[in-house]
């Protein structure tokens, strides 16, 4: 199954020690879900989790993350963005996933911010879910 982890997902599972994002990340090693990755989403990752702001909640060292993230990254699938679908959502930073979405045939986004989406201008058959939510309808995986 495709999906699309946004950044604060994969985030939380960096900071939080027993959390659904774990699981989610857990889910995407064991290969029960594949990660869609674009460029876009790359250079976000790399952008938050390198912020000092966020770093000191990390309980690994610099070494450590950086090799979970390669780890991570080697079990994503990587996706060229050909079509921008714009405007879409209100918050344009989030407009990205959708396009990732849509390019790779991923039909979940996992993300914390749910109420960002709720109001798309263009409709798409995209299941937006928090990792609870995913979890609990995947129990089969």
């Amino acid at each position: 199954m495709k999906v699309v982890i946004d950044t604060n997902v994969y985030i939380a599972a960096l900071i939080k020690k027993d959390s659904n994002a774990r699981e989610i990340l857990r889910l995407a090693f064991y290969k029960k879900i594949f990660p869609q990755i674009s460029e876009p989403l790359f250079w976000e990752y790399e952008d938050v989790m390198k912020r000092n702001d966020i770093k000191k909640y990390i309980p690994l060292l610099e070494n450590e993350f950086e090799e979970l993230f390669q780890a991570f990254m080697s079990v994503c699938r990587w996706n060229k963005i050909y079509y921008l679908w714009r405007p879409n959502l209100k918050d344009e930073k989030d407009n990205f996933l959708i396009e990732l979405a849509i390019a790779s045939g991923a039909k979940t986004i996992i993300t914390y911010n749910k109420k960002d989406f709720e109001q798309m201008q263009l409709s798409f058959d995209i299941e937006i879910a928090i990792p609870e939510e995913f979890i609990k309808k995947k129990e089969i995986l």
